[in-house]
Order: structure tokens, then sequence, then C-alpha cells
């Protein structure tokens, strides 16, 4: 291995500090370094055995970091929310009339991969929202600060108070709120929400708020008030439609969204809290699932991503697709995203760890994964377990994962069918 070489590779081995996403800096230095991880090398064993023992020391740390960071794959149900918040964001964005912008409310269970679906769909509409303004070379708002947010990602705190949320939306732009009455720090937010020229407010977690304490129900008011801020307001949390959430607001049928009543009104029958009615609409973020052909079909070519990710010297096609594999992947992980993610990263360092240098149903039983209704886990002594039964099929040929193809400057151009 060259010096060159060398260097490459540790630089992906002991990563430095993560970015913290709830900071307009970490927030940005994320975005712009999302996609740089470079993967270990496809080599053979004869090519690895000629290498000296340093090299191959640093290679096989190579290849751990590569299953550590297996990429983020589009499935059928994360494309929804991407195609959805595409067209949301820039749509909103490009109003010039002074009003409220309708927002998107992201719901799933655990493990589904919302928050990472809704950051990497907003840092994708920043890069082309950025391109587009040197593009046509937008002049300088007045009075603006330096420091660019066009989309500010923040948690919901713990204990919300309106007081609370909004210091977390200003501490994103690292900006002071103490000693400030919950009208100034009102004020506070929405300057500085124009001030860094923000597009975009995610609330991450916002299931904290329990709508049974006064101070929640007053916090959802305040956010349902973020909107009038010229923001798209982006809304992720764990079983939201059970959680009270949407208490008070109705279900348009014509148009699928959720309205919500003016702050300080009691529900949406008032006329006069409907009038700028704030708008949401709900998107599922569901697991694979495994009843159709198509459905199958589409967990065939999550995991054909997932085998083209992996650095075994025994891999082989279809390792992960072929013969009752899925199957058996299904019924480990009962199609959640993040579960499967997981399994497939702990049965590679086991692989590696035991020399088997591939994945099998046997080595993925030492695996322990723990679901809501755990189907087969040898390891906690489960054995007896009768999975569900699985529809028959016939072989099915996975069709090949999408990936979105970049510009030079990180702008989103198209989407791609991997070859």
């Amino acid at each position: 291995m060259s010096v060159e070489a060398r260097l490459a590779a540790q630089r992906f081995i002991l990563p430095g500090e993560v970015p913290d996403r709830e900071t307009a800096e970490g927030w940005t230095r994320w975005r712009k370094t999302r996609h740089s991880f470079v993967p270990a090398p496809c080599i053979s064993r004869a090519v690895y055995d000629n290498k000296s023992p340093r090299d191959k020391v640093i290679h096989d740390l190579h290849r751990r970091a590569t299953h550590a960071n297996l990429p983020l794959l589009d499935t059928p149900m994360s494309q929804v929310v991407s195609e959805l918040m595409e067209t949301r964001l820039l749509n909103n964005a490009m109003k010039q009339k002074p009003t409220t912008r309708p927002g998107l409310v992201i719901n799933g269970g655990g493990n589904q991969g919302k928050t990472e679906t809704t950051a990497e769909a907003a840092a994708a509409f920043e890069d082309l929202w950025l391109g587009l303004e040197e593009f046509v070379d937008v002049p300088e708002l007045p009075g603006a600060r330096d420091l660019r947010a066009t989309v500010a990602y923040v948690q919901t705190p713990v204990t919300a108070t309106p007081k609370s949320t909004c210091q977390a939306i200003l501490d994103f732009f690292g900006t002071s709120g103490r000693n400030m009455t919950l009208t100034q720090l009102v004020q506070q937010v929405r300057a500085s929400l124009r001030d860094h020229r923000t597009r975009v407010l995610i609330l991450d977690d916002i299931t904290r708020l329990r709508m049974h304490r006064k101070d929640d129900q007053d916090t959802l008011d305040l956010i349902r008030a973020l909107m009038s801020m010229r923001v798209t307001l982006v809304l992720i949390g764990v079983g939201i439609p059970d959680s009270g959430l949407l208490s008070g607001g109705w279900q348009n049928p014509e148009t699928g969204q959720w309205e919500f009543p003016e702050p300080g009104h009691k529900d949406w029958r008032d006329e006069a809290s409907t009038q700028t009615a704030r708008r949401f609409d709900l998107v599922d973020l569901q697991p694979f699932s495994y009843d159709t052909a198509d459905d199958i079909a589409d967990f065939v070519d999550h995991l054909t991503g997932l085998e083209d990710e992996l650095r075994l010297f025994n891999a082989r096609e279809g390792m992960l697709t072929g013969g009752r594999m899925p199957e058996y992947i299904y019924r480990r992980t009962g199609g959640v995203v993040g579960l499967i993610e997981r399994l497939i990263e702990d049965g590679a360092s086991l692989a590696m760890d035991t020399g088997i240098e591939e994945i099998t149903e046997e080595l993925l039983d030492r695996v322990v994964i723990r679901t809501q209704h755990p189907k087969r886990d040898r390891a906690a002594g489960e054995e007896g377990d009768v999975p569900p039964a699985l529809p028959a099929k016939k072989a099915v040929q996975g069709r090949k994962p999408r990936n979105t193809v970049f510009d030079d400057k990180g702008v989103p151009q198209m989407t791609a069918v991997r070859k």
C-alpha cells in the first residue's frame, strides 16, 4: 500500500469529531461532508495475502469502518418522504406572498430512519437552493447576518415549554435568549430565522410533547405559530397520530392535509380560527412489507444494495438475496430499515472476527437483535418460537437500488439506477 493510500485509509478508520447538527456550523459541516466517506477497496484474498502485516491491519480496519458506515439507501418508503420534501421545500421557498407555508409531519416507528431520511432531503434541498442563489446572483439581504442557515435542525426539549423551545431554536444559531420574556424570545426567533435566511425549520422528537401538560399545549401553539414566519416547518416523531398532537385539527378530505386552528382558538370549527389555518401533510415511514411479489422485490433491492457495500473476502453474489436468506432477514428484523442495517453490520464484523468472511444464516443466528415481536433469536434461547408463515414465492430478481447523482458542487441532479 502506497503512503498516499495508507494516509487516505487512516482518515476513515478513526473519525474525528462528529458534526453536531444542532448548531448552524455543525449542520453545515455535516451537509458538506455527508458523502465524503470512501469505503475500503474491493480486493481479492490473494492480493490481501501479499500485503505487509501493517498494511493488512490498516485494510482490515478500513473494512470495519466501511461496514460501520453503510450508506443510506433509498427505499420505496423513504422516496415518498424525499420526493414530497423536495417539492414542498422548493415551492415554499419560492413563495413571495406573506402566507402560511404548509408544513410536513414525518411519522414512523423506531429505527425507521425518519431523522436521517429527513436530514438528507433537507440537506439536498439546501445544496440545490444555495446553488440556485449563486446561479441567479441573488443580492445580499439588508441587515442579514453573514452566517447562512437555510436549514435549522432542532431537537425538541425533553421537558418542553414555549421558552425552552424558543431557546433551543436560538441555540442552533448561537444566540442567547437569557433573561428574555416569552414575547421577546418569540421576536428573537423570528429575527434569527429572517437574518440567517432560514427556509426550513426541523423539530425532531416532537412527540416529547405530552398533551396533558399545559406547557406542552402552549408549546404546540407556539410551533404552529412558527409557520407564519415564512419557514417550512418539518416535525419528526414516533406514533404522532396517537400522541394527541393532531387533536383539535381535522383532515381535509379533498387535500388530505391536516388543518389546525390559530393559536388561542380551541378547534377548527371556529371560523376565525380557520381563516388562515396552519396545515400539515402527514407522511408515514413504514417498514418493508413482505406480502406481494413487488414488496419482496423491493426488499431484495435493499439487500442487494447492502450486499454491494460489504468487504468480505468470501462474499458472493446472492449472499444476502439468494435462497431463503431474504425471508430469514425479514423474520429477524420485521422489515425495519435500522434493524436490517444493524443485523448486517454486526454480522459482517462477526464474519471478520471468526474468519468465515461471509454472511450466513448460521452466523446471523449469533447476532442478537431485539424487535417488538422477536421472530427468531437462538442466542436468547428462542429457538422454539414459530415465525409467522411467509407467502410462498418464486425466485425474485431484485431491481437495483437507486442512487442520487450529484454535480461537482454537490447539487443533486437526477436519480440513477445502480448497474
